[in-house]
Parts: structure tokens; sequence; C-alpha cells
């Protein structure tokens, strides 16, 4: 075989080399796709809803009106609601996310058997699609049809909350009671989000070395004194961009409330993203809509300085060393100056949220403090048995809390029309029947909408990965000017929302005639898949190592059989995590198949059975046999592809 010369050292470049970089030909030529996607779909249509946020719409035409728009908003009493509303969901969930989700994680870390099994158990919500989550909570939340109630009433706590007033009335209407609906509109968020946040703090756990413990230990420390300053130092950094990633997804949340509540009872869970939608989409005032979006856009972008700062940092440093308790105060400032914000913005959420924070922060320090002082005796293998026991009934309890909705969606499934009226035989069907899947596929287009998101989802990951696997090889491997730019743009398109994009997309679509019509979504979806795709591969490409490319290419392979033969093949875990994250996010998406589709023919799942709904007509034991089918192919995607997703997001996000 012929040997290759190693790559020309920096005598041997040119002056354009010197300049743009060593590979940059090849840089922008693997760049190209994401660059055109990226500018097309996501900054171009950010320019453009500026642009718009300057106009309003007289008959058929847009007349410029500089800043009214945004004078306007001021006064606007559905706005202010909003963007309150925002703010207050956004809080309250991620407080109970980051509080369950580090619990759920310290009772994982601890187990040495079964942990695979139960980290996939509990993964199970945040993989289901979003409208399988709303359909499962409206339903058990019911006040008539709804086991909440029912249970809650045949233990008496229903009646205990009532006289506590902590619920008005009872039965309670969940969704539909104005003092409730926000608190089981949070409930249901941090049902779907404990999950991801656990398997985030679990993963930071295991990367804590056990001599900090054990320092600790030796210098005294309480289980509670090594909690606060060896366990949260050690977790800093995953729970600040756990946090801010979360933030920023739930702030500008829509599927998720409008399939639970559309905004009501009297807009009080109307979020600022619906208030635009109202505006843009079923006003037809494109102006008012983009300058509610783009309002926000100082807040969002706060958060993601925030995310590029904090990943930017150097993160492979070791956790801090055990030098005994800190004396930082700054945190606790911040924690009052929030809990102050809260109290005054929410004061009817605030103390109900106050007391069931406060029982389960209660419940973790009793048994802490119970177990902490077994072990002070001497009592090891009774603490060991009465940690093991504390344990096995908290997992238990937050795998009934995981797993209940599923469970009633799976079982009302194989329910009669009969059963689900008449309330028989809640828990277990008698007899079990396929009469639900039957009336299903008869009186809907079910398997169209099946057929529709299959192609999409399809189509949209296809692209996605394509130019995925090209845009993070160039970041990773290649030398050009502007890679780090490059590399910052793609994460901030990234955490970009679709609530800034939908209104300039929908105008984009409406001027070359796409509405309507599936390639409306293959188009539009890559602008929340590509980004995360890029970034994730760039960091995995990373981790291989380059020795192996630059043995390829001293045998003679140019970059790009270098690239095709050696590093594919290497990433291949890495490839289909991505290919699964994409696939799922394109067949769970909501707000841009809502806008974009109207007819039948063409609406993907989500919308579909958003749209057998009519009025106060629900039929439950469809939507269950639909949000079964839906849920099916997610779950076993996931179940088949743990052990690539785990290795190629380990690799990624360490290195990305």
């Amino acid at each position: 075989m012929t040997r290759a010369s190693p790559p020309p050292g920096p005598g041997s470049l040119t002056t354009t080399q010197r300049r743009l970089g060593r590979d940059w030909r090849l840089a922008a030529l693997f760049l190209a796709p994401t660059a055109v996607l990226v500018g097309a779909l996501v900054l171009v249509p950010i320019a453009r809803s500026i642009v718009t946020s300057t106009t309003e719409r007289h008959g058929q035409d847009n007349v410029f009106v500089g800043l009214a728009n945004y004078i306007a908003l001021a006064g606007d009493d559905q706005f202010r609601t909003g963007v309150v509303n925002s703010f207050v969901f956004t809080a309250y969930a991620e407080v109970f996310k980051v509080v369950l989700g580090l619990a759920a994680a310290l009772l994982l870390h601890r187990l040495r058997r079964g942990r695979a099994l139960l980290t996939g158990l509990l993964l199970v919500p945040w993989v289901v699609p979003t409208v399988v989550t709303a359909f499962s909570w409206r339903s058990l939340l019911d006040p008539i049809f709804g086991s909440v109630n029912t249970l809650l009433t045949a233990s008496g706590i229903g009646p205990l909350l009532a006289s506590a007033h902590l619920v008005d009335s009872w039965p309670a209407g969940w969704l539909s009671d104005a003092s409730l609906a926000m608190p089981s509109v949070i409930l249901v968020n941090v049902w779907k989000g404990v999950p991801f946040f656990t398997i985030c703090f679990l993963a930071g756990l295991k990367a804590i070395p056990a001599d900090q413990y054990e320092a600790a230990t030796i210098d005294g420390a309480s289980a509670w004194r090594r909690f606060v300053h060896v366990t949260l130092p050690g977790l800093r950094h995953v729970i600040t961009v756990t946090v801010t990633l979360s933030s920023i997804w739930t702030f500008n949340n829509f599927d998720l409330i409008w399939l639970l509540t559309q905004g009501g009872p009297g807009n009080v869970t109307a979020p600022y993203v619906l208030v635009a939608y109202s505006k843009a989409i079923l006003q037809l005032q494109y102006g008012a809509g983009a300058a509610v979006t783009l309002v926000m856009l100082p807040v969002i972008a706060a958060l993601v300085f925030f995310l590029v700062r904090t990943l930017r940092a150097d993160t492979g440093n070791k956790p801090p060393r055990w030098t005994g308790p800190s004396r930082t105060v700054l945190p606790w400032v911040i924690t009052a100056v929030a809990t102050g914000l809260l109290a005054w913005a929410s004061p009817q959420i605030f103390w109900k949220a106050a007391v069931v924070l406060g029982v389960i922060l209660l419940i973790a320090a009793a048994v802490g403090r119970v177990v902490s002082g077994l072990q002070a005796r001497g009592g090891r293998r009774t603490s060991s048995l009465v940690s093991g026991l504390g344990s096995g009934v908290a997992l238990a309890g937050l795998l009934a809390f995981v797993l209940g909705p599923m469970y009633w969606i799976a079982v009302t499934a194989f329910k009669s029309e009969g059963q689900v009226v008449m309330r028989e035989h809640d828990l277990w069907p008698t007899p079990w029947t396929l009469e639900q899947f039957g009336a299903l596929f008869t009186n809907q287009p079910f398997g169209r909408w099946y057929l529709n998101t299959v192609l999409v989802s399809a189509a949209s990951t296809a692209v996605a990965l394509v130019c995925a696997v090209l845009g993070g090889y160039a970041l990773a491997r290649l030398r050009f000017r502007g890679a780090q730019g490059f590399t910052v743009t793609v994460l901030l398109t990234y955490v970009m929302p679709g609530a800034l994009l939908f209104i300039p997309l929908y105008q984009l679509l409406i001027g070359v005639r796409l509405t309507d019509s599936m390639w409306s979504l293959v188009l539009t979806y890559p602008t929340f898949t590509l980004p995360f795709a890029t970034w994730l591969l760039a960091g995995y490409f990373a981790s291989i190592p380059a020795e192996l490319e630059e043995a390829a290419l001293v045998d003679g392979c140019t970059r790009v059989q270098a690239f095709r033969r050696v590093v594919l093949p290497l990433a291949k875990p890495g490839l289909l995590a991505v290919a699964l994250f994409t696939l799922t996010n394109a067949w769970n998406e909501f707000l841009f198949a809502f806008v974009f589709i109207t007819k039948d023919e063409y609406k993907t799942l989500p919308v579909g059975m958003q749209s057998m709904i009519a009025g106060d007509v629900v039929p439950q034991g469809q939507l269950a046999a639909a949000s079964l089918l839906v849920s099916i192919p997610v779950v076993v995607m996931y179940a088949f592809g743990q052990r690539f997703l785990s290795e190629g997001l380990t690799a990624g996000a360490v290195k990305g």
C-alpha cells in the first residue's frame, strides 16, 4: 500500500489556509447543509419576526407602526397575565423537579441491583408523547369520571383537604377550578420532567469520587453536612445546566397547557406563548403576536447566555475537595429573593406548594436522622435494614406516582364503553375487550394520522441526521476560522424555543403555499432537531481518539475516506442516540403541527388526537387506545436503544 505523508505542518500552509484554517474547504462543504437550514429556518425567521413586530395588519396590507405593538402590550391585561403565568409555572415546576429528581437520583444511586430496570421505568413519563401525558392526566383528574377524586374520597384524604382549605370544595374540579388549575398543570409538568432531572443527577452522582465522602465522614460530618458540602458542590455544574435547559423549555411551554386547559379557566393557566398564538393565528395580527414573543426574548437570551457560559467553563476539573463546611451566603440570598417574588406573584399557590414541599423535606430529613442515629450507635446492620426499608418504600411511592397514569391509560384502553361510562371495574377491565381500538379506527382517520407521523418523523430525522453528521464532524475535527462561533450559534439555535419561530415560519409557509402539507413539517422540524443533533455529535466525534484517524491518513486515506471508514463505524452509538432523540422529538411535536396543519388528511397523531375532543364530549376509551398505540413505538425504541443511548449521550455530554 502506498503510504501518504502526514498532514502538512504550519510551514507548508498557503496564505489562505493560514487565514481561514487548514481545513476550511472541507469544513465549508460539510457545514453548508447545516448553515443553510439553520440560517433559513431559524436566523432569518427571527429577523423577519423583528420586522413583523413593527407592522399592523389592515385588511390585506401590513402597515408600519413602529413600536406601537410593544407600547400596546404595556396596557394589555391578557399579556401581563400570560407573563406572570409563565414565570409562576416555570418557578414552581423547576423547584419540585429539582427536589424530586435529586431524591430519586439519590435513591437509585444507592441501589446495587435493579438500577437499570428502575431507571428505565422512571423514563416512561419523559418518553411518552406530551399528548398522551395530557390525556392520561385529564382522565385521572376528571371531577366525575377520574380516579383521583375517587381514591382520595375513599381514603378520606379528599374531605381532609377540603377541611384544611387546600381545596375550595369536594369533589374537586382540578382543571376547571380557578384555584386548582395552575397547581394541577404544574403537577403534570413535574411528573413529565422528573425523569430528565433524575437521569442527569444520577450521572452527576456517579462522577463524584467516593473519597470525598470518606474524608467528610472521618471529619465527623453528619449525613446532612455530607449532602450539603459534598453532594451539592459535586452536582453544581449538572444542576446548573439541567435547571437552565429545563427552565427554557418550561417557560416556553405551549402544548401541555393547551391540551390540559387551553389556558382556562379564565386565563389562569394561559402562558405568554398562548397569548402570542391567539393574537397571531386566531386574530391574524402577526405584528402583535410577534411583539409578544420578542418581548420575552431578553429573558430567554439571559438564560441562554448563562447556559453558554456554564457549558464553556472548564468542566473537566475534579469536584472540589472536602475542606469543611463553607460559609457562602449568596445561594441563601437568591433563594430568599426568589421565594419572596413567588409569594407576591402567586399567594394562593405559594402556601399550598410550601406545605407539600415542607412535607417532602420533613420526611426526607426524618429518615436521614434515624439512619444517622442508628449508625452513630453502632447499629450498622439495623441502620442498613432501616435505610433499605425506607428506600424501598420511597421508590415504591415514586414508581406509583410515575407509572400510575400509564397504568390507567393501559387498562382504560381495554374497557368496554359501558365500563368507561359507568365507572365499572376501574382498576381491572372485566372483561377485557378490543372495542375501543375498533371504534378508534372506525370513527377516526387514525391510520392516516399514524402514517403521516411515521413519514414526517422518518423524513425529518433523516435530514437532521445527515446534516448533523457532517456538521458535527467538521466542528469536532476540522481546523478552520470561526469554528467556536459556529458551535455557539448551533447551541443558541438549539435552545431557541418554537414560540419565537412559529409566527414567522407560518408566514413563510403561507407565502410559498406549503401550509396544510406534510412538507411544511418536514421542512420546519429541523429547527429543533438539527441543532441538538449537531451539538451532540460534535461532542461524540471529539471523544473518538484522533490517532485512529491519523493512522488512516498515513496509510493513504483521504480525509473523507478516513471519516467514512474509521470515524463513522466508531460513532455508531452516538448516531443511534441522536437518531432516537430526533425521531422521538418529531414523533411528539405538537405546536408546529397544530399551527401549520388544519386538514384531517395531513394531521399527525398529537394534533389528530386533540381534534377527537368535540366541546365537552371526550371519548376517553378511544383516546386511551390511541395513547397506547402512540406510546408503544417510542417505549420500544428506548427499551432496545437504552445501551446505545447511555453510551452516546455520555460521550457527547462529556465532550460537548
